[in-house]
């Protein structure tokens, strides 16, 4: 279990850090910070700096001093492995495709959106149309089309309701229905917060 915790402010300015270094700074850099944190800290760093585990793995190897390295060599710009986004032809469509009927924004701000599916399911879901999608891609390709996490407000039922899910069943129906026609499908949240 992870102890220690980063504020937004110094995630965000170890980003931008992050971001001017050279390919062998950054590997060093993300690192030495996952070191300092001990245990849990590889895995919240990679995440943090968007880098692979490989990458934190070599930086430590480096660092204690497993693997010697020409300190002079720097890989030009627009060397190494390209991205898988940046690979994969229509990665986009079926992100987007996987997720039409798993999305949901909120009401008080359209630039809000989240999903009910997890990386894991994401990742599955490109599997099955035959496309190998890590989850770290999946959680770059959120971040890249603005999703956010969504913060359940409440994480256990009150009580139980029989047919609890008819409602969500029947828009289900009625969505499928008018999809096939020309009109449009507007969907309104009526529980408006109050400031």
């Amino acid at each position: 279990m992870l102890h220690i915790k980063y504020t937004d402010e110094i995630i965000t300015t170890m980003k931008k850090f992050y971001e001017t270094l050279s390919e062998k700074d950054r590997r060093r850099y993300a690192a030495l910070e996952a070191m300092r944190l001990g245990y849990g800290g590889q895995k919240y760093i990679c995440e943090i700096l968007g880098c692979n585990p490989d990458t934190v793995k070599s930086g430590v190897e480096e660092l204690r001093g497993e693997i010697l390295l020409d300190e002079e060599r720097i890989r030009k710009p627009g060397g190494g492995k390209k991205k898988v986004m940046d690979t994969v032809e229509n990665i986009d469509e079926v992100f987007f495709e996987i997720l039409r009927d798993h999305t949901a924004g909120s009401p008080m701000n359209e630039e809000i959106k989240w999903t009910n599916l997890t990386r894991v399911e994401i990742s599955k879901a490109f599997k099955e149309r035959g496309l190998n999608i890590s989850e770290h891609v999946v959680k770059q390709l959120l971040e890249k089309h603005n999703f956010v996490d969504r913060k359940m407000q409440k994480a256990v039922t009150m009580k139980e309701t029989k047919d609890r899910n008819e409602q969500f069943e029947k828009i289900q129906d009625l969505r499928q229905e008018y999809e096939k026609s020309e009109n449009p499908i507007i969907s309104i949240d009526v529980k408006k917060k109050r400031p």
